[in-house]
């Protein structure tokens, strides 16, 4: 399984976006291999937020409806992992342990997500966040 980051869901429907290109042919190489690709509440939450801002604050200016279909259409082209307590025991334990704050405890959410579900990839356009957290391994979309 690799988890999908929510800058992938965004630029995947983006399509007259620079990453788009590269986004939907990185999860066509997966899907290809066979991968499952996996999305967690965290990220739907992500691209709401991005989805609905106005482009002057790097968003999308989407309505509420229109980015109600994206999200229909995410849930039915990625595996939603659930959510469970332990995910935040984990969580708790990797900022503590590796000293996260501010916005990176985003991040670290979402590695507790994949450890709750051994998942150890994730494709990113981010991948410096992710590298303080040992056995993840960073797939970059212009690298698949």
């Amino acid at each position: 399984m690799v988890l999908t980051d929510s800058n992938i869901l965004v630029q995947s429907v983006q399509t007259r976006g620079p990453h788009y290109l590269v986004t939907e042919s990185a999860i066509a190489k997966l899907r290809t291999r066979q991968e499952t690709l996996c999305i967690a509440p965290q990220n739907v939450v992500e691209f709401w937020s991005v989805a609905t801002r106005p482009p002057a604050n790097n968003g999308m200016g989407l309505s509420a409806p229109q980015a109600s279909a994206e999200v229909a259409n995410i849930l039915r082209l990625f595996r939603l992992v659930p959510y469970t307590r332990y995910v935040l025991e984990i969580w708790r334990r990797l900022v503590l342990t590796h000293n996260v704050s501010g916005r990176q405890v985003h991040d670290a959410h979402l590695v507790a997500i994949m450890q709750a579900h051994s998942i150890t990839s994730i494709l990113t356009f981010n991948g410096a966040d992710f590298k303080r957290y040992p056995g993840i391994t960073v797939l970059h979309p212009a690298q698949i």
